[in-house]
């Protein structure tokens, strides 16, 4: 356990962030997924209109740095691509 006044606060920081960036990863893994199970049903128009949602909630992920911006441009991409064959 933190000593210190500041190892404190920062623990408490931690915690609620943690459970932030947990929300916003839970997010975007059940869209990616959603997607994926709708290419493999050959339902790709109604995966295409999933997109901009992915779009959106990778953009933002990447903003407050959950994850890393290429990882965001690299998902988007490959996502677009499995839907566009």
């Amino acid at each position: 356990m933190p000593i210190t006044k500041s190892a404190q606060k920062a623990l408490r920081q931690n915690k609620t962030r943690r459970v932030h960036n947990i929300v916003y990863k839970k997010k975007m893994r059940k869209l990616v997924k959603q997607v994926r199970d709708l290419v493999a049903g050959n339902k790709k128009e109604d995966a295409k209109k999933l997109l901009p949602a992915i779009y959106k909630i990778l953009d933002k992920t990447a903003k407050v740095g959950i994850i890393k911006k290429n990882n965001a441009s690299r998902s988007k991409s490959r996502l677009t691509k499995l839907c566009d064959k």
